[in-house]
């Protein structure tokens, strides 16, 4: 069963690039992809452009890109604008090492949470659980610098 030389339905679209059709709608709302034209008594078509479209898309989302970003980086593809679209990959860049920081130094006191947990010598019940209960500056201060393990 060969789909027309005129283009993909949108469920031949979504199974080419490995999304839900709900998928393709949401970036057609979104402003994302285009919405082609309904023929009369005919079915929408996507052409290859819009296949490509989805796959940088998703591409870029699978990279951390927002769909603001993403939106701002199919606007840069339209001309040729390496520099701004280098720009908007560095600012990516720097709030994708200030995540990493944030999640090692989350996984640094998670661990040594854990690790007092599991001798059972503190004098409250689990101190995992303390920690959860602290406001969020205990919590903060707890990132910095944890009591000192017996």
């Amino acid at each position: 069963m060969n789909e027309p030389q005129d283009g993909l339905s949108i469920g031949r679209l979504a199974a080419a690039v490995g999304v839900n059709v709900e998928t393709i709608r949401f970036y057609q709302r979104k402003g994302l992809l285009r919405e082609p034209p309904r023929p009369p008594g005919g079915i929408r078509r996507y052409a290859a452009k819009d296949t490509a479209r989805v796959r940088f898309i998703k591409s870029a989302q699978r990279r951390g890109f927002s769909l603001d970003e993403v939106r701002h980086l199919l606007r840069l593809d339209e001309g040729m604008q390496c520099a701004a679209a280098a720009k908007l990959g560095a600012r990516h860049l720097d709030d994708v090492r200030r995540r990493l920081r944030d999640l090692r130094r989350i996984e640094a006191t998670l661990s040594k949470l854990l690790k007092r947990c599991s001798r059972g010598e503190e004098q409250v019940a689990c101190p995992l659980i303390a920690a959860l209960h602290a406001d969020d500056k205990q919590m903060d201060k707890s990132y910095v610098q944890l009591p000192p393990e017996r």
